[in-house]
C-alpha cells in the first residue's frame, strides 16, 4: 500500500515532457530563492531543498528519459551529454556538502550550481527535448511521463529526511 501515496501524485494525462518541465519549473523557483537568501544557515535550507528535487530528478530522468532516448543511435551523444551535466551537478553537490570547505568556497560553488542548472534546463527543453520527441513514439511519452513521476516520488518520500 506504500505506493498509494504515490499514485496519487501521478497525473497520467503528462507525457514525460509536461512532467519534467513541472519540475524544471521546481528547480528554477529554488535557485532564484537561494540566489536572493541571505544569511547561511537560511541559504543552507534552500539549498537543502534544491539538492533532493535536483537528486530525485536526476535519478528518474535517468531511468525514464535517457536510458529510453540512448538505445536509439541518434539519442547516444544527447543523453551521453546530459548525463555529464548530471554527474558534474553532483560534485558540485559533494563540494557544498564537504563540511570541511569555507564560506566563501561554499558561496562560490552554490553561485557555479545555480548556473548549472540553468544552463541545463535550458539545454534540455531547447535541444534534448525537442530531439528526444522525435526518437519516441507519442505512447512511449506518456507511459515514461507516468514511470517518471512516480519514481520522482517515491524518491523525494525515501531521501525527505536525509
Amino acid at each position: 500500500m506504500s505506493n498509494d501515496n504515490n499514485a496519487d501524485k501521478v497525473n497520467l494525462t503528462q507525457d514525460i515532457f509536461s512532467a519534467l518541465i513541472g519540475n524544471h519549473e521546481i528547480q528554477r523557483a529554488l535557485c532564484d530563492k537561494l540566489k536572493k537568501t541571505e544569511g547561511a544557515a537560511q541559504r543552507k535550507a534552500v539549498y537543502e531543498a534544491l539538492k533532493l528535487e535536483l537528486k530525485a530528478h536526476a535519478a528518474a530522468e535517468e531511468r525514464h528519459l535517457y536510458v529510453p532516448v540512448m538505445q536509439h543511435d541518434d539519442g547516444l551523444d544527447l543523453s551521453r551529454h546530459a548525463i555529464t551535466e548530471h554527474h558534474e551537478m553532483d560534485e558540485m553537490m559533494e563540494t557544498l556538502d564537504d563540511g570541511c570547505i569555507g564560506q566563501e568556497k561554499w558561496d562560490s560553488t552554490c553561485a557555479d550550481l545555480i548556473h548549472k542548472v540553468r544552463h541545463h534546463l535550458k539545454e534540455e527543453e531547447n535541444k534534448f527535448f525537442k530531439e528526444a520527441k522525435k526518437i519516441l513514439d507519442t505512447d512511449l511519452q506518456q507511459r515514461l511521463g507516468s514511470l517518471y513521476q512516480v519514481e520522482y516520488a517515491e524518491f523525494k518520500q525515501a531521501h525527505a529526511d536525509d
